[in-house]
C-alpha cells in the first residue's frame, strides 16, 4: 500500500490522500518510486475542482514526478535510475505523481541531470521546464543579452519566478510585472532589473502603444498578453504559455502587422522529448541552484489540497514541492 492523492466524483467530487496498492495503478511500462512532486497552477485547478482539467475518473493528481525506477519494461531505464516526468496527460488522462508511486510510460520520462537531486528537479518542475522552453523559443527567434528590456509577466508564480532567474543569469535585462508590490525584493534577489505593476498591464489598452520590451515571457494571457504585444518593439517576440487571468486574447493584428512582431506559443504537456532533453540540459547549466531554495516552499503530500486552494486564490510565490514520504 502507498499513499496516493486522489480525485474522484462518485457522486460528488472529492480530494483526499488515500491508500491504495499497485492494482490502483494505470497501464505502464516503468513504475517509480516518487520522491518529490510538485503543486502547479494545473494542479490546484483540478484538485479544487475549478476547472475541467480531468478527464478521466478516479485520478492520482500531480502533472510532474522526480524519483527512482522501481520495475520497467521499456529498454531504455531499468530499476534504479533516476527520472522525471513531466506533463504527457499525466495527472489529466493518466494517473500522476501525487503519489509516493507511479506507474508511467517509459517514452515520456527524462534522465535526472546530474546536476540536480529529486527535490531540485521537482523545484524546478513543469513550470520552471516551461520557462526554459520560452527561453528557448525566444532565443531561436534571435534574442540576444544586451537587445533591450525583457518582460516577464505573472513574475512571482511558478514559471514567473524561474524565467526571471535564468534570463538574469544569461544576461538579459529583466523587468518584472507583479500585483505583488512587496514581493519587489524577492523579484530584485532572482535578478529582476526593475519591478513594475500588473495593473500597468492587466486593464484593456490601446492597440498599438509605445514600443518598450525586446521581448515578452507571459504566462497570465488576455488583457496582459494583449497589452505586453501591443508594447513589444518592432521586430521582438512574445512567448505566450500561460492563463492566469484568462485564456482570452482581446487585442488587434496592429502590432504584428505594423511592427512585425511574433507571438510564439509555447506548450510544455506535448513537447517532443528531444526539446524537453534540451530543456533540461539547459537548466542543468543556466539556472543558479543556489536560487532554487529562495523560490521553493516544502510541503508534505498531507498539506497539498489546502495549499492548492491557496494556490488557486494567488495567495502562493515561486514553486511549491511537495514531499511524498511524511
Amino acid at each position: 500500500m502507498f499513499k496516493a492523492l486522489v480525485l474522484d466524483k462518485s457522486p460528488g467530487f472529492t480530494a483526499a490522500v488515500r491508500e491504495v496498492d499497485d492494482a490502483f495503478l494505470p497501464d505502464g511500462d516503468v513504475t517509480v518510486d516518487i520522491d518529490y512532486s510538485t503543486l502547479n497552477y494545473k494542479d490546484a485547478l483540478a484538485i479544487t475542482h475549478s476547472a475541467p482539467v480531468v478527464r478521466e475518473w478516479p485520478m492520482v493528481a500531480g502533472v510532474d514526478g522526480a524519483g527512482t525506477v522501481r520495475e520497467s519494461s521499456h529498454p531504455a531505464w531499468r530499476p534504479g535510475d533516476r527520472v522525471i516526468l513531466d506533463g504527457f496527460g499525466v495527472g489529466e488522462r493518466h494517473k500522476g505523481c501525487l503519489a509516493q508511486r507511479a506507474r508511467l510510460r517509459g517514452d515520456w520520462l527524462v534522465r535526472l541531470p546530474e546536476a540536480f537531486t529529486t527535490r531540485q528537479a521537482m523545484a524546478i518542475g513543469t513550470a520552471g521546464y516551461t520557462a526554459m522552453l520560452c527561453v528557448m523559443a525566444l532565443e531561436r527567434h534571435g534574442l540576444e543579452p544586451g537587445d533591450g528590456e525583457v518582460l516577464v509577466t505573472g513574475a512571482t508564480g511558478g514559471v514567473g519566478s524561474v524565467a526571471v532567474a535564468l534570463l538574469a543569469r544569461l544576461g538579459y535585462h529583466v523587468v518584472a510585472a507583479t500585483g505583488k508590490s512587496a514581493e519587489a525584493p524577492y523579484l530584485m534577489t532572482l535578478g529582476a532589473t526593475a519591478v513594475i505593476g500588473r495593473e500597468e498591464l492587466s486593464a484593456p489598452g490601446k492597440p498599438l502603444q509605445k514600443e518598450r520590451w525586446r521581448a515578452v515571457v507571459d504566462a497570465v494571457g488576455s488583457h496582459t498578453l494583449a497589452n505586453a504585444c501591443a508594447q513589444t518593439r518592432y521586430g521582438g517576440a512574445v512567448a505566450a504559455c500561460g492563463l492566469a487571468q484568462g485564456a482570452d486574447l482581446p487585442a488587434t493584428v496592429m502590432p504584428f502587422i505594423l511592427r512585425g512582431i511574433a507571438l510564439l506559443g509555447v506548450d510544455s504537456v506535448m513537447a517532443p522529448l528531444a526539446r524537453r532533453n534540451e530543456a533540461w540540459t539547459r537548466l542543468a547549466r543556466d539556472l543558479d541552484p543556489s536560487l532554487l531554495e529562495t523560490i521553493t516552499r516544502e510541503i508534505a503530500l498531507s498539506e497539498a489540497i489546502d495549499t492548492a486552494h491557496a494556490l488557486v486564490a494567488g495567495k502562493i510565490r515561486g514553486r511549491i514541492v511537495v514531499r511524498t514520504t511524511d
